[in-house]
Parts: C-alpha cells; structure tokens; sequence
C-alpha cells in the first residue's frame, strides 16, 4: 500500500492497520522494524480520519438538503 497511496481506501487502511498492530505484537517484530510501523499506522490514521471528517461533512449537507 505505501507506494500506492493515491488510491488508498478507508477498508484497505483499516486492514493495514489491523496487519501492522499484529505484527507489532507478534514476538517476530524487531524493534528496527518498530519505529517504521509506527510512522506508516500514524499515516494510516491520519488518512483515516480524514475520510471519516469528510464523509461526516458529506452526509451533513445531504440531511441539511433534506430538511430544506
């Protein structure tokens, strides 16, 4: 997913995620690898949050339209 970013979905960020937190708990997880995972979930959420404020805004117009 990182080198493809641009298309990027909410589902296919939430299952990144959902990959990186099992591995950061698996006992494989080499604390070299630690500080990279971390920086790509802090992109993730970012991009997640994102969507969720944009997607909030969009159903917010759509009921304001239709109680106009």
């Amino acid at each position: 997913m990182e080198n493809n970013d641009e298309k990027l979905t909410y589902s296919a960020a939430i299952s990144e995620l959902e990959k990186i937190v099992r591995e950061m708990q698996s006992d494989s997880c080499s604390i070299d690898n630690l500080s990279a995972l971390t920086t790509r979930s802090l992109k993730l959420l970012k991009f997640c949050k994102s969507k969720l404020l944009t997607t909030d805004e969009e159903l917010k117009k759509i009921l304001a339209e239709l109680e106009a």
